[in-house]
């Protein structure tokens, strides 16, 4: 979760917020609405035990067609956008230290890296993601010490409750930076795509997904507070580092460019958690569907290798030929159509359960529901209706995107109909 969106959104949000209560509050919200989806896709993954996150949730749900259009755009966007924007993040910060360095050759060879050490075993893949992980937090952890303590001149930055702070919550500009926030929190759902991998996830699921959102929420607060502490909001307005820029704050020129190379290590591990799950989806597509049978194919280690690569193709793709900010919105617009429809799949789920059409072991049941559903359904759908109105171009591509995958979905069905015909023929 944590990665490309806390490290580049502030610049972004500072262009219509300037209220230091309703800018923290952006992350408190974001993070409530992430709690609350992270304790409903518990329910749904401890019930559907199966990997492939929102591509099995909806297939199970609604409709294989459903689940398809899911697993397509979490193959194209959900999972190797994200990883191309870390990647980008990672090259950005590297390069500003060492200008000698490109950029986007760093982010290039960053994803190919990944993917060969997840290609390998799961307990190369699982070791690496907790220790880059557990570096990530410590780190984060020391930067906010630091700019709590070392700060010779923090700005007031007005964190309680007043008047232009309240009123900027509710505003336009408030909704349309939880673009960015919702799309800084994307990855709490992330365990649910290795559910057929994990002990026990009735209980090790909710805990994976409301902890560890419950606890970047916090850094995510933290972080943004030192940022606004720390440099002069007019120096971050707009622009994508403004980590490095609070860095120089905290720490002089020569700690900032140390801070650039300690950013830029903390976003290796936040490709690593996309290079593990999104493959899972493809690997999970291939199963159900002849056409794509070759992404199914596992490694005589036991990892889904072609799944893999094929990610990685495409998170190049993205990394080569688009733009930060075109990826961000578009990814976030689509992810967020993904997991509205999964988590409102939870009431139609307890429904068929009543009518005896689910397993018989007793899943783990979402804490708080409906309240907690609904309000990820709430924060979720205000988000969706956003971009449509502020961001058309971005919101219309995500739309085409589906529309392309479900005309995929027909043609690979009719396809794979007439193969299982010659078949039953011969």
């Amino acid at each position: 979760m944590i990665g490309t969106g806390v490290f580049t959104s502030l610049g972004f949000q500072l262009e219509s917020l300037r209220s230091g209560f309703a800018l923290l509050m952006l992350w408190v919200v974001g993070g409530v609405a992430a709690v609350c989806g992270a304790l409903t896709y518990a329910e749904l993954g401890s019930t559907i035990r199966r990997s492939g996150g929102e591509y099995t949730f909806l297939s199970h749900i609604y409709h294989p067609a459903a689940g398809f259009v899911s697993g397509w755009i979490s193959a194209t966007i959900g999972f190797a956008a994200p990883t191309a924007l870390a990647a980008i993040t990672f090259g950005t910060y590297l390069s500003s230290v060492f200008p000698v360095l490109p950029a986007r050759w760093l982010a290039v060879g960053l994803v190919v890296l990944l993917s060969v050490v997840h290609g390998r075993t799961h307990r190369t893949s699982g070791g690496f993601q907790r220790w880059s992980t557990t570096a990530k937090v410590a780190l984060i952890l020391a930067f906010v010490a630091a700019g709590l303590a070392l700060v010779a001149e923090p700005r007031d930055i007005g964190v309680l409750p007043s008047a232009e702070g309240v009123s900027g919550v509710f505003s336009a500009g408030f909704a349309v930076s939880l673009i960015f926030v919702s799309y800084s929190y994307s990855g709490w759902n992330a365990a649910t795509y290795v559910t057929g991998e994990l002990r026990d996830p009735r209980r090790t699921l909710p805990r994976a997904l409301a902890a560890g959102t419950l606890l970047v929420m916090l850094l995510y607060v933290g972080l943004n507070y030192v940022f606004l502490r720390a440099a002069p909001a007019e120096e971050m307005v707009g622009r994508l580092e403004v980590g490095y820029i609070a860095a120089g704050y905290i720490f002089g020129p020569v700690g900032a460019d140390l801070m650039g190379i300690t950013l830029a290590l903390l976003l290796v591990s936040t490709v690593s958690a996309m290079v593990l799950a999104g493959p899972r989806v493809l690997h999970a597509i291939g199963e159900d569907y002849p056409t794509f049978r070759f992404l199914s194919s596992i490694n005589a280690r036991g990892t889904p290798g072609v799944a893999i690569f094929t990610q990685a193709a495409i998170s190049l793709l993205f990394i080569l030929t688009e733009s930060f900010e075109t990826i961000l919105v578009f990814s976030g617009f689509t992810m967020g159509l993904n997991t509205f429809l999964a988590a409102g799949g939870v009431f139609l789920l307890r429904r068929r359960q009543a009518s005896g059409r689910t397993p018989d072991e007793e899943p783990y049941r979402a804490w708080g529901y409906p309240v907690t559903p609904l309000v990820f359904l709430a924060v979720t759908g205000w988000t969706l209706a956003y971009i449509l109105r502020d961001r058309p171009l971005e919101a219309g591509l995500g739309l085409g995107l589906i529309a392309v995958g479900l005309a995929i979905y027909a043609v690979t069905r009719a396809r794979d109909r007439r193969t299982d015909g010659r078949r039953t023929r011969t």
